[in-house]
């Protein structure tokens, strides 16, 4: 087994026996699966009722993928906890010792951070989908109607990105509290509300959240724009990681 192999088996390792981690790579699916039901039943409620409080621009397509908004906060934390738990428990200067060459520990990290995140993602959004479509019982939607496979592999290269882009920003910290501080409440507040405001909106719109979140827009005309907004971010914060990860003082 080739010295690169033998550390991202070893960052697996670390990701199962990590309680913290771990526990909030699985947390992704009840709370995604959960949303999308609660979804999917609030709206079908709504259709049926005429509610004025259905959104004007509600599809049944774009509602099976509105959910993850809520379910990535989930693996941001994911991603900031695998970076950030061994720098506050000391065991990155064991980890150091076992793979001494510090970008190939970097690198093995940030690929076991991608795979993770992808191989929960991938099979997490259909299902999430498949379940909003039945609670909206005969207001849903297909799986493959115009644009909706696009948009769910939009979904897991989103998710996968913005976990990689939270490990990037952990490394660049050393710690959990600054990034989730920052990556929590932006996602889920702070840069929707940006997007709605006349001076801010045309800002908010390159901001790695509300970037990608164009990928998995079902009707979107700029998905590709917003992967590359989305790629830069997260390359620049991994970029970053890397620099303070090769500069640590072990």
């Amino acid at each position: 087994m080739s010295e690169t192999a033998a550390a991202i088996r070893a960052e697996f390792t670390k990701v199962r026996g990590i309680r913290g981690t771990f526990v909030a790579l699985l947390l992704f699916v009840p709370v995604s699966v959960f949303i999308a039901a609660l979804g999917g039943w609030s709206a079908k409620g709504a259709i049926e009722s005429d509610s004025p409080g259905l959104r004007s621009d509600f599809t049944p397509e774009q509602a099976g993928l509105d959910g993850i908004l809520y379910g990535q906060l989930v693996l941001l934390v994911f991603g900031v906890l695998i970076v950030s738990s061994e720098y506050a428990s000391g065991m990155m200067r064991v980890s150091l010792l076992a793979v001494p060459r510090r970008g190939r520990l970097y690198a093995a990290k940030m690929t076991v951070t991608a795979l993770a995140a992808a191989a929960v993602a991938a099979p997490v959004i259909v299902v999430s989908y498949l379940v909003t479509q039945a609670a909206l019982g005969s207001h849903g939607s297909s799986i493959d109607a115009n644009g909706v496979p696009r948009a769910l592999a939009g979904a897991v290269v989103y998710l996968t990105l913005m976990s990689l882009f939270a490990a990037g920003v952990a490394a660049t910290a050393r710690s959990a509290v600054l990034p989730l501080a920052v990556l929590l409440p932006m996602v889920l507040a702070g840069t929707q509300i940006l997007s709605v405001i006349g001076a801010t909106k045309e800002v908010a719109r390159y901001f790695p959240d509300q970037a990608g979140m164009r990928m998995l827009t079902v009707q979107s005309h700029d998905a590709y724009t917003g992967f590359a907004v989305l790629l830069v971010w997260t390359a620049a914060a991994l970029a970053a990681g890397y620099l303070r990860h090769r500069r640590w003082d072990a």
